[in-house]
C-alpha cells in the first residue's frame, strides 16, 4: 500500500524504490513515468492512476489515509477525472469572471489554452508542460505576422494561473501547476508617434464609427477602455466649455477630469446625444469594443500608409506632443492619469531634433557659470556632486 511508479516501457507497476523493470528500463533516469497510489478499503484494493507528478501522488495518498482514519468518504481526486477544456468553461461562466472589464481577453486566452491543453486531465498539466507551452507559444506567429510578444503569453499564463486557483477554492483541483514557472521578461515599452501629417491620413481613413474615438485619443491621452467606457452623463458641455469626469477605474485608477480640446467640443456638439447612462461611442446600436477598434484602426493604417502603429501609441502621441508644447509636466500627469515620473517619461518620446532644439536653446555662457559657480560650492563644502 503507498505509492506505485509505472514503467513507461512495459506500463508494468513498482515500488517506488525500483531501479530497473524486466523490460529493461532504468526506472531511477526514465523520463515519463506516471504514478499511482495504492490503497485498502472496506477489505478491497483500489488503485488511482494520479499522473507525472510524485508531489501530486504523495498528496493525493495523504488526504487518502487522512479520510480512511477519519472514517469519512474518500472522494475520487478530480483531477484524475476532469478535462482541462471543461475547467475553462466553468471559469469563464463564472459570474465574477464575465464583470471582469477583461473578460474578451479571458476569452481569448482560453481559446489559446485550449489549443495546447483543452483533451488533457488536469492531473497531467504539470509545470513542465507549461513551461512547454510557454515556448511553444513564443515560436508562433501573431496574427499580425511576428513572432508572439511575451507579454501575450504572460497574460495567457496569468488566466491558467487564476483558472486554477478558482478550481482550487471549489474543490476541483489540488494545486496550480503555474506556480513556480518562470515567465518570460516583458520588453513591450514603445515610442512610436504621429506626426500631424501621419494623423490626417490617419483620420480621413478610419471608419466613421471609430474616428471619434482616434479624434478623443489623440488629443486627451485617454486610455481605449477608458473611452469605450464613457457614458453620455460624464460628457460636461455646459457654458462654452468641455470636460469629461472619468470615474474611479480598476488597478487604483482615481477618476480624474479631462479639458476638451475645441475640436472635441464641436466633435461632442455634432454628435446625437444619448441619455445620461448610454454609451457614447456606438455602432449600429450597440457599443464599440476593443475588437472593433483593433480591426478598425488596422484597416485604416493599411489605406493611409501608416505602419507599426497601434490604439495605444495615440497616448504616446499625446503626451509627447504635450510636453514639446512646454506643459508643465505635473499638468500633463493630472490630464492622463499617470502616477509616476517613470510613466510619465515611458510615454514621452524625446527624437534628436529634441535635443538639437534644447541646445540651441541653452545661453551657453550663463549656463556654464552656473554649473561652475555649482561645482566650487561643492567643493567647498567637500561634497559629492
Amino acid at each position: 500500500m503507498g505509492l506505485l511508479m509505472e514503467c513507461p516501457g512495459c506500463k508494468k507497476r513498482h515500488n517506488p524504490k525500483s531501479k530497473v523493470c524486466r523490460c529493461g528500463v532504468n526506472l531511477a533516469k526514465a523520463s515519463g513515468r506516471t504514478w499511482w497510489i495504492e490503497y485498502y478499503w472496506d477489505g478491497q484494493r483500489k488503485r488511482e492512476r494520479i499522473g507525472p507528478n510524485k508531489t501530486a501522488a504523495e498528496q493525493r495518498l495523504r488526504e487518502v489515509l487522512t479520510a480512511r482514519t477519519e472514517g469519512r468518504f474518500i472522494k475520487k481526486s478530480p483531477e484524475t477525472t476532469t478535462r482541462f477544456r471543461a475547467l475553462a468553461q466553468w471559469y469563464l461562466e463564472l459570474d465574477k469572471v464575465k464583470a471582469k472589464r477583461s473578460y474578451d481577453r479571458d476569452r481569448r486566452s482560453v481559446d489559446k489554452l485550449c489549443l495546447f491543453f483543452g483533451d488533457s486531465l488536469l492531473k497531467d498539466i504539470t509545470p513542465a508542460s507549461v513551461e512547454k507551452y510557454l515556448h511553444r507559444r513564443l515560436a508562433e506567429p501573431s496574427y499580425r505576422g511576428h513572432l508572439t510578444k511575451p507579454a501575450t503569453v504572460n497574460r495567457e499564463l496569468a488566466c491558467l494561473s487564476h483558472i486554477f486557483s478558482n478550481a482550487i477554492r471549489n474543490d476541483k483541483a489540488g494545486r496550480n501547476p503555474v506556480q513556480g514557472v518562470k515567465r518570460p521578461p516583458e520588453n513591450n515599452e514603445r515610442d512610436r508617434v504621429l506626426t500631424s501629417e501621419e494623423y490626417d491620413r490617419l483620420i480621413a481613413e478610419c471608419p466613421h464609427y471609430i474616428e471619434p474615438v482616434v479624434n478623443l485619443a489623440y488629443h486627451t491621452g485617454m486610455r481605449r477602455g477608458e473611452i469605450l467606457r464613457l457614458t453620455w452623463d460624464q460628457i460636461d458641455l455646459t457654458e462654452g466649455e468641455g470636460w469629461i469626469n472619468l470615474l474611479p477605474g480598476a488597478e487604483n485608477k482615481p477618476g480624474r477630469p479631462v479639458p476638451l480640446h475645441p475640436k472635441l467640443l464641436e466633435m461632442f456638439k455634432a454628435m446625437p446625444r444619448g441619455l445620461p447612462g448610454e454609451p457614447v461611442f456606438t455602432r449600429n446600436g450597440k457599443p464599440i469594443t476593443g475588437s472593433n477598434i483593433r480591426v478598425g484602426l488596422e484597416m485604416a493604417c493599411r489605406r493611409a500608409g501608416i505602419e507599426c502603429f497601434t490604439f495605444h501609441d495615440l497616448r504616446h502621441t499625446f503626451n509627447t506632443n504635450a510636453y514639446k508644447a512646454e506643459v508643465p509636466i505635473p499638468t500633463i500627469m493630472k490630464i492622463t492619469g499617470h502616477k509616476t515620473l517613470t510613466m510619465f517619461k515611458r510615454y514621452t518620446t524625446i527624437n534628436n531634433e529634441d535635443l538639437k532644439a534644447a541646445v540651441m536653446k541653452i545661453k551657453a555662457d550663463g549656463h556654464q557659470y552656473g554649473h561652475q559657480a555649482k561645482f566650487d560650492t561643492y567643493a567647498e563644502n567637500g561634497s559629492e556632486i
